[in-house]
């Protein structure tokens, strides 16, 4: 082969493997760059959170949990719920580029005071449990799933409520 077309074929190759090779470059520094993944991230992991002490909290009601194991759980649950409110202000106040308050939802509770406490938490989801009281009628009488006002079937087994 000639030397010029030894030449092409390297530098084709060398082309070919940074413009591969490229997602994995960008990838790292725009994800350190982009914050909103990361609140996306801690938004969905709060109202998860919410919901599974909402759960805890009709288990509870319902006898399905010991009396022991209720306190130790919902403690567990508000204290890992504190740090992922502590994150979210983190990321609302930082100026680097991220979204500041105007990017968290609605409701979001990044409008309260850096030093929050665990009674603040109980009133946001006393809060939130009066609001989903009224669109919850209960539970089917035949197989236990919840159920909405307007059903007018059950939407797991069919029973006509």
């Amino acid at each position: 082969m000639e030397p010029v077309a030894i030449f092409l074929l390297l530098l084709t190759l060398f082309l070919t493997l940074l413009f591969v090779m490229r997602p994995f470059f960008t990838g790292l520094h725009r994800h350190k760059a982009d914050g909103g993944q990361e609140l996306s991230f801690l938004l969905a992991e709060r109202e998860s959170l919410l919901t599974a002490l909402q759960e805890l909290d009709l288990d509870q009601a319902l006898g399905k949990i010991p009396p022991e194991d209720y306190p130790v759980q919902r403690k567990a649950m508000l204290k890992k719920g504190a740090e992922i409110l502590r994150k979210l202000d983190a990321i609302a106040d930082n100026p680097a580029g991220r979204p500041g308050r105007k990017g968290l939802q609605a409701g979001s509770t990044a409008s309260l005071p850096a030093g929050f406490t665990d009674d603040d938490l109980e009133d946001l989801l006393a809060k939130r449990r009066n609001g989903l009281k009224d669109k919850t009628a209960g539970f089917c009488p035949q197989c236990g799933n919840p159920i909405q006002q307007s059903d007018i079937f059950c939407p797991a087994c069919g029973r006509s409520l």
